[in-house]
Parts: structure tokens; sequence; C-alpha cells
């Protein structure tokens, strides 16, 4: 259904459920099954028949297990029993405590988890579940919501990631960049050249990351944010998210007195160092050649994240028994990391496979047909930039769209003006991005809330405001690029309207303050 508008129903249909009801399983359900029926006819028998393959799909492919899925779903699972086992020793309580004298004020605290974001760019997985669970034992000390640190880790997790070539998606990218450029007369570009020439294109993940540094310095809340930031302060907010998405009392620790700092940091460094040890060894193993971009773009991320997820919590295990934990309080932490988990790998479930409906309705291919008829040169960036961006937030994969994007967009750009090359494969990633930003059933918006433990849809709810803020500036830097034909003063455009938003909106939440202010009192 390719070339119908009704492959766009499905993925329309579950967002505006999604928005509607906050009922995430509930709309992504009707997504699923008003899709297989599009695709069967409306035939009942013949569309269960489809849903089952679907979904047997992600545990069971080629004859064997998926264990790019049943490995990812495995890693949350360790994850979050590390993190409980961690807090039942008594790490996290004492991590907390020791960052809590060091970190006296919630900016400080805020930028803590914002450059670990951007110093862990290996895997955007990686960062946004390692990041929100280092940092929320510490946010929550200082009544940061749990919406407000899952917003500052989604928004540098795929930011950074997709803007250097050492990681999954550099390596990803380069690779698809390689096949595109040699063949649309670019032999002389080799994959990296290319990739290196979108980065300063790339202006919405540029923006992501400058939009954080000021939403934490200049205490940028907005929308729905500003209320999670003022129940936070009253210490609602802070509990399991399966528990309710607010609660009144912040959630209580079953924690060891004798735990010591050591049992959080060396876990999560163990954690750390087996898994960029696995990705280096599952990429050598598989690259034609030893380099750096080779090992990266044949890394085996699901395998790597199992790896360090088994030797974390290992080494987690090793630590609680040493400082005297009970088998008691070791049980009942690790049942709580299951269960703190199991609202995650429900929605996974759930997304993956609307994005596999999604995929056989041909939803991508429409859009992406959507712009290549004719169009003026001028507008071909902010076009592509926004179709990219639309794609990704009904496909909810912004990978699925570099995949359909990027040769389609490769074809305009030879066609129209091969000039153009390079900015439009930029606006491809940017508008992947901000479409993986905004919704509700992309994997990554889904670790965000899993890593800060913050209710799925008041994440989504809370960073979309800044993600419209920052596409709308990424599309006049699109329309500059256009009508100049020059990517440095896109970029120079949008950097200086960035600036002019910055001050308005520190105008406009100061103003907000001073009126609240009697109220917090």
């Amino acid at each position: 259904m390719s070339d119908s508008f009704l492959s766009l129903v499905p993925p329309v249909l579950a967002l505006g459920l999604v928005v509607l009801t906050r009922k995430v399983l509930l709309s992504l359900s009707i997504g699923i099954l008003s899709g297989v029926a599009l695709l069967n006819g409306f035939a009942p028998l013949a569309s269960l028949g489809t849903l089952f393959g679907i979904v047997a799909e992600i545990f069971v492919s080629d004859g064997g297990i998926n264990t790019g899925n049943v490995f990812i779903l495995c890693f949350l699972l360790l994850l979050g029993m590390t993190a409980s086992v961690i807090s039942a020793c008594g790490g996290s309580h004492s991590f907390a405590e020791w960052a809590t004298r060091r970190f006296r004020t919630r900016r400080g605290t805020l930028f803590f988890p914002t450059l670990l974001g951007i110093v862990l760019f290996i895997d955007d997985y990686f960062n946004a579940l390692v990041v929100g669970n280092v940092s929320r034992p510490v946010t929550d000390r200082q009544r940061i919501s749990r919406a407000k640190l899952a917003y500052t880790v989604d928004s540098t997790s795929a930011p950074i990631c997709i803007l250097m070539p050492i990681s999954s998606w550099g390596a990803y990218i380069i690779s698809v960049f390689a096949g595109i450029v040699s063949v649309r007369g670019f032999a002389e570009t080799g994959g990296l050249e290319a990739f290196l020439r979108t980065v300063p294109v790339n202006y919405y993940a540029v923006i992501s990351l400058l939009m954080v540094v000021c939403v934490v310095f200049f205490g940028l809340d907005i929308g729905p944010m500003r209320r999670h930031e003022q129940r936070a302060l009253r210490g609602e907010g802070l509990t399991d998210p399966a528990k309710g998405a607010f609660s009144r009392e912040p959630e209580s620790e079953d924690h060891n007195p004798n735990g010591r700092i050591r049992d959080l940091i060396v876990p999560i460094l163990a954690l750390v160092v087996a898994t960029v040890v696995a990705m280096i060894a599952t990429g050598a193993r598989a690259a034609s050649e030893l380099s750096p971009l080779a090992v990266f773009e044949n890394t085996d991320v699901p395998t790597s994240l199992l790896c360090g997820g088994v030797v974390g919590w290992l080494v987690a295990l090793g630590f609680a028994v040493r400082a005297g934990t009970g088998r008691q309080r070791l049980g009942r932490g690790t049942w709580s990391g299951i269960r703190s988990m199991l609202p995650a790998i429900w929605i996974l479930l759930f997304a993956w496979t609307i994005i596999a409906v999604i995929e056989r309705l041909g939803t991508g291919e429409y859009l992406a047909g959507l712009v290549s008829g004719r169009i003026d040169n001028a507008l071909i960036p902010l076009l592509i930039f926004v179709t990219a961006g639309f794609m990704s937030l009904s496909t909810g994969t912004s990978w699925g769209t570099f995949g359909v994007m990027l040769p389609i967009t490769a074809d305009i750009a030879a066609a129209t003006d091969p000039g153009l090359m390079f900015a439009v494969l930029g606006a491809v990633l940017a508008g992947a991005i901000w479409g993986d930003h905004c919704s509700p059933i992309s994997d990554t918006t889904i670790m965000s809330s899993a890593g800060a433990q913050s209710h799925h849809i008041d994440h989504v709810v809370t960073q979309l405001p800044y993600a419209l803020i920052i596409a709308g500036i990424s599309a006049a830097g699109y329309l500059v690029l256009g009508l100049t034909g020059s990517g440095l003063l896109g970029l120079l455009g949008a950097l200086v309207l960035f600036a002019a938003t910055v001050v308005a909106l520190r105008l406009a939440t100061g103003a907000a303050r001073r009126t609240e202010e009697p109220v917090l009192r």
C-alpha cells in the first residue's frame, strides 16, 4: 500500500490516540489491529495470522532466535536487576549522599547526566539506559523530576551518537553513505568524508545539544515540564512509574547501611568496559579490515550490551554479598528490578510490532514519494527535513528512515542540484532525529523513559515542546541553506535564531517564576 494514503492510517491513529488517551499500549494495539486489517482486506482470520507471524518474528527469524531483539530485552532486565541490586546493597544511597555534598544545586546536579550523556557516545541504547540509571539517585535527592532527567538523557543520546563517526550510528550511516555517493557522481568521496560533510548541516542534532545545556543552565522549564518540576519540588513523581505518574511520597529504599560508593561505581564501570570490549571484539571479528570505522560498522550492539549487562550484574552481586546484603533483600531487589523494566519491555514489544506493520504497509515509501515530484530547489532541504521527521515520527524508527530516505534523497539531489547532495543528506539525518524525539513508539524514547524511570507519556509530552522549537529553528536554517546554497550560512542563521529563542524563553520562564513564587512558598 505504499502508493496509498491509507498506509498512514495506523501510525496516525496510534499517535493520535496516545495523545488523547495517554494509554500507550491500548493506542498501539488499535494501530496494530487497523494495520493488519488493511493488509488483509479486513479479513479477520487472515489478519490474526499476519499478526501472529509479525509477533513471532520478534523472537524467531530465519529459523533461529532473533538475537537482536531478544538480547535487547534481556539487557533491559539485567540492567533493572543490576540497578536494584546496587540499591539493595546501599551503593545508590552512598553515591547519592556523596553527589549531594558535591552537587549542591539543582543546576549542578543536572549537568552531571548532561556531561555523562555527551561522553558516552558509543551507542544510544547504552547511553540512555546507563546515564539514566547512574544519575537517577542523585537527581531524586535534588527533587528533579524524572521527566526532566529523561529529557536530558534522550536529548544527549541520539544527537551525540549521530554526530560522532566512532559510534554505532556513525558506522551505520558511513556504510550507507559509501554506497550512495559512489554511484551518484561522488565516487572520489568516501563514506567517512560524506559523513563529516553532513555534520555541520545536521542542524537539529547540534541545536538539541545546545538546548539541553541552556535548559540546564538557565532553567528553561516550559509547558508540561514546568508542572512536573513543580511537583518534583513538592516531592511528587519520584517513584516507580509502574505505580502511577505521581506519588505523594518519594520512593523508599531498602538498602544495606554498609554500602559504599564503589558498590555503584565499579559495577557500572564494569558494565561500560565489558560492553565496549564486546563491541570491539564483535566488530573486529566481522570486519574485513581492522580499522576503527570498520570495527564499529560491524559491531554487534545487542550481543555487546548483553555481555556488558551480565558482567555488570555479576559484579554488582559480588559487591552486594561482600557488603553483607542478605539473600532476602537481594531477592526483593532482583524482583523489583525485573518489575521496574516490565512497562518499558511491553511498550517496546508493541512498538516493534507496529513498526513491522507499518513497514509492510509501505508508509515510509509513500511519504518519501511525496517529495520526489517537481519542487523548487530552494525548498528541497526544508521539505526533506520535514518529510524525514514525519516519517520517523510515524514509523518510530530513525534507522528505518535513513534506509528509505537517504537513497531517495540522493537521487533527488543528483537530478536537481548535485551541490545540495550533502546538505539534503544532513537534512534526512536531522529530520529522523526530530521525529525520533517526538514519537512515543520510538525505541530510544522508550529506553530514555526506562533509564530515567519516568512515566513514558510524561517523557513524550514534556520533551515535545523542546523538540518542536528546535525543529522550527532547524527548518529556518534549512530554508536559508536552500536560498543561499551555503550550509554554513544556514547554520549561522539557525544559531542566531536559537540565541534569540533562548533569550525569549528566559524572559518568559523568569516572568512565570515571579508570578508563581508566592504560591510555591
